[in-house]
């Protein structure tokens, strides 16, 4: 068999690791750039998306690529599942608890509502790009009339102290099982740690698992991967901030035998 590792033209220091773990499986794997305009899809038993990381200033091509490519060979996650998690107004959808949001579309009114701390970002983004953490009402306002004025759709959140103290947490997802759990370090902290590898791994509480059951089955799809990330709210009610299903960098280079589970959850669904 021969599968694709859909990546980018930049570092992944999971890339390698997958691939070994295919290797030891049998199978042929290859790193290719999901806009290689040489690339044969078709000639893969199977395409994996796992670090397209330069997509969102092209999210209308990707996801293009994605059903293209879904017509030629098995993707994963699918190409249905990478349109609609692409767009963070799949948060409104989900009906589980999540961080408070107040939303805002292109031809709409920019009015914010009253709150310590501001986070506005735009709904398709990654990375915290175009993102903005302020006190100040009227900064955030700007923010967001200049991301509606270009035609994004702006999210604005209230900043929670907990990730700095307690953090997010990753729980990750593989085949449809938990596999790990990390605490993720706010990219929007006072103090981010240079290595995004170097964060602890976490033991979920009860309700953290139930909810992050609840929110794989509001998806109803057949998955891969999923990264679900949590936070707690003031009262101590854990809520998904994101529910990562396209890229999500999955600690398979620090967590052993990730990689393996990985491989032979692809394996059964092919």
């Amino acid at each position: 068999m021969r599968f694709a590792y859909v990546t980018y033209d930049g570092p992944d220091d999971d890339r390698e690791v997958l691939l070994a773990a295919w290797r030891r499986a049998g199978v042929e794997g290859a790193a290719v750039r999901w806009d290689d305009p040489a690339a044969d899809w078709d000639s893969f038993d199977a395409a994996v998306v796992r670090s397209p990381w330069d997509y969102i200033l092209r999210r209308d091509q990707f996801v293009e690529w994605a059903h293209k490519v879904e017509s030629g060979t098995r993707l994963f996650n699918p190409a249905s599942v990478i349109e609609r998690n692409t767009d963070k107004t799949y948060l409104r959808d989900l009906g589980v608890p999540t961080v408070p949001t107040h939303w805002i579309h292109p031809g709409e009114q920019v009015t914010l509502p009253h709150q310590a701390e501001y986070v506005v970002k735009p709904a398709i983004s990654a990375g915290a790009r175009d993102t903005l953490r302020t006190t100040d009402r009227a900064t955030a306002e700007t923010h967001a009339r200049d991301l509606v004025a270009a035609g994004r759709v702006a999210m604005v959140q209230p900043y929670l102290d907990m990730v700095e103290t307690e953090g997010e947490t990753s729980m990750i997802y593989i085949g449809g099982r938990f596999s790990h759990a990390r605490r993720r370090n706010a990219m929007l902290a006072d103090v981010v740690p240079a290595d995004h590898r170097a964060v602890p791994a976490r033991d979920p509480g009860p309700d953290q698992f139930a909810l992050a059951e609840r929110v794989l089955a509001e998806v109803g799809e057949d998955l891969l991967y999923a990264r679900v990330d949590l936070v707690r709210l003031p009262g101590g009610a854990p809520a998904l901030i994101e529910l990562e299903l396209t890229e999500p960098y999955l600690f398979l280079s620090t967590t052993p035998g990730a990689a393996d589970r990985l491989t032979t959850a692809l394996l059964t669904r092919l």
